[in-house]
């Protein structure tokens, strides 16, 4: 099936690793002009080396941390400086630390609002005059599957990205008459980087392997594994593309089924 995203202008923040690269290997791959973006340079680089080596390849890579204030508009001048406009706004960062309510002070609940919350709100807030330009604007969050089932141990990221969903759906109501799809996918667990040390904490905590509890988490789903990035990134790729164009304001579960609740 062709997505009719040839050409198309995609931002894909925190996209060095993890969900976000693999999302943006995807669109890469379906045509899409790409914007990656990570706070770590060499990482950075690194990732735009990868995707550099795909045919026909357009990647461009911003360094700098969507949790400061100041580098979402930074950004987006960026893009307008290249571009005079943007398709696809993908807004990812960095999920917070795992613990339970007393392992956190005042601040660090700050510090995981600005970047887990806050973040998504100045990105789409200083993207919208540049997708307000596009013929088939579309923005996805990336949450988790945590607003859905509650992970033990993850009181931050249940709490936060719960308002990322609210954030999602009212955006959906608000920007639909300018044209502007906005939805959300939420991911279970998924092999990438922040998993495997989310996984290792688990284990050091239950005094077991880290495979033990690969392998404990994998039984709880359906399909008695854990899903693989680009499993991830194809789901992406299609709600963003034009050929979704009729999805709007949908929460999206990629889970492989873990997630036992009927809605």
């Amino acid at each position: 099936m062709d997505l009719f995203l040839k050409d198309k202008i995609a931002l894909i923040t925190a996209s060095s690793k993890g969900l976000g690269f693999a999302t943006a290997k995807q669109l890469v791959l379906e045509g899409a002009i790409v914007i990656i973006n990570g706070r770590n340079e060499k990482t950075l680089s690194n990732a735009k080396r990868q995707l550099d080596s795909l045919p026909e390849s357009r990647v461009i890579a911003v360094a700098g941390d969507v949790s400061h204030p100041d580098f979402s508009d930074r950004l987006m001048k960026e893009i307008q400086y290249h571009f005079d406009g943007l398709d696809i706004l993908i807004t990812n960062a960095g999920g917070p630390p795992a613990g339970s309510l007393d392992d956190f002070s005042i601040e660090d609940w700050e510090k995981a609002i600005n970047t887990t919350l806050l973040s998504h709100v100045r990105l789409i807030q200083a993207a919208k005059p540049l997708l307000l330009k596009s013929p088939t604007p579309s923005i996805l969050t990336i949450t988790s599957a945590a607003v859905k089932q509650p992970m033990p141990n993850m009181i931050l990221s249940n709490s936060i990205r719960s308002a990322t969903v609210g954030l999602t759906k009212s955006l959906a109501n608000e920007f639909g008459p300018s044209g502007i799809r906005v939805n959300s996918i939420l991911p279970g667990w998924t092999d990438t980087e922040r998993v495997h040390d989310l996984l290792n904490t688990r284990a050091q905590f239950n005094h077991s392997s880290i495979e033990e509890e690969y392998q404990k988490q994998a039984l709880e789903s359906p399909l008695r594994r854990i899903g693989k990035p680009e499993e991830f990134a194809r789901v992406a790729t299609f709600l963003v593309s034009p050929v979704a164009s009729y999805i709007n304001g949908v929460m999206l579960v990629v889970d492989g089924g873990m997630n036992k609740g009927t809605y």
